[in-house]
Parts: structure tokens; C-alpha cells; sequence
């Protein structure tokens, strides 16, 4: 878990998941089905980014990767 390569694959994760809760929220803000602004959108995005490094942390269990099955190639 302290290795770099975790960390970069981590962030990768979070950042991804991020943006991908934003743009849902955002999006369905848009369709009417869940009201949500700018500020919402983004609080839920960093709640969810935060979210995905826990998991990573807590799936870690002495793998490389960030979680259960992944590894990460070192360079």
C-alpha cells in the first residue's frame, strides 16, 4: 500500500470516480429526477473520490494494486 505505483493507480480511481458522480448528478439534475447544482454536483463528487481511496486503503491487504484482484506494474 505505501508503494508509488499504488498511489498513482489510487488517485487514478478517485479522480475517475469524481467525475463520474458529477457528471451523473449533473445529469440527472438535468432529466429532473434528482435536484442538484454546481455545488451539490461537486460535493458529492469529492465525497465519492474520497470514498474510493477508503476502499482502496481497506482492500489493499498487502496486494500492490488498489484493490482486491488489481495489481500495478512498477516502472
Amino acid at each position: 500500500m505505501g508503494t508509488l505505483a499504488f498511489w498513482k493507480a489510487t488517485g487514478e480511481r478517485a479522480v475517475r470516480t469524481a467525475a463520474q458522480t458529477l457528471v451523473a448528478a449533473l445529469g440527472l439534475d438535468s432529466a429532473g429526477v434528482l435536484h442538484a447544482d454546481w455545488g451539490d454536483g461537486l460535493s458529492l463528487a469529492a465525497g465519492a473520490g474520497l470514498l474510493a481511496v477508503l476502499t482502496a486503503i481497506a482492500t489493499s491487504g498487502g496486494a500492490e494494486g488498489p484493490g482486491i484482484t488489481e495489481t500495478v506494474r512498477r516502472r
